[in-house]
């Protein structure tokens, strides 16, 4: 366990910190009991989502939670930051130099609103940890959605089912990729947006991986 001292955090918000567990789903990245792990869940076995494989470095709750809110409406970003620090080394393992991050695209409309693209945002500061390339520009948001914090599960996925868009023509443009391609979300709740943002990029690459911040997770 790490001390206060070690991380520049008090201990009572430090133990309030919760990575997300191990045990997951390795395809959806569902947390499961420890005896089924890594699945797959019964989900996927029914509907398996366009990514290969799917992590978390948080559990969306608590300190967490305020960071990340802090963060996406009011433009604090330093304990956001300070989360990505201490794990920085669970990130080199994860992704690889060669690898490439695209961030899930906001709508222009919030962009412009809001001065902020908070999945961009991660994939700046996590290649900066890695040492990776990561690029804006593969992954299009193309109509009008309406926020997916109001919907159910049903609704979300007809809401962003034509929701992503590649742009082939830059794509092709650009330098090849040597490792993996990897889609970044700052949450990820149930799944959807990053399922479609997938598939989209099926049509120029066979294996997604998805990697997010922070999940929600039951009872939290």
């Amino acid at each position: 366990m790490l001390e206060s001292s070690d991380t520049g955090c008090c201990v009572a918000c430090l133990d309030k910190i919760r990575p997300l567990s191990a045990h997951i789903c390795a395809t959806c990245g569902v947390p499961m009991p420890k005896e089924l792990a890594p699945g797959p869940c019964g989900r996927c076995l029914q509907d398996k989502p366009a990514q290969c494989a799917t992590l978390s470095l948080y559990a969306y709750q608590g300190v967490v939670r305020d960071a990340v809110l802090a963060w996406k409406l009011q433009g604090q970003d330093a304990a956001m930051l300070w989360l990505l620090d201490i794990a920085s080394k669970r990130l080199q393992e994860l992704v690889s130099p060669d690898d490439l991050l695209l961030p899930v695209p906001m709508p222009l409309s919030r962009m412009r609103k809001h001065g902020q693209h908070h999945a961009a945002d991660l994939c700046k500061h996590i290649a900066g940890h890695v040492g990776c390339a990561w690029d804006w520009k593969v992954l299009r948001r193309i109509g009008h959605q309406q926020r997916q914090s109001a919907l159910s599960g049903a609704q979300r996925r007809k809401n962003l089912r034509k929701a992503f868009a590649i742009d082939a023509d830059y794509w092709h443009q650009r330098d090849t990729v040597a490792g993996r391609v990897w889609v970044i979300d700052d949450i990820i709740t149930t799944g959807m947006t990053v399922h479609f943002a997938a598939k989209a990029l099926r049509s120029i690459c066979n294996e997604i991986h998805v990697l997010s911040l922070t999940r929600t997770v039951k009872g939290g």
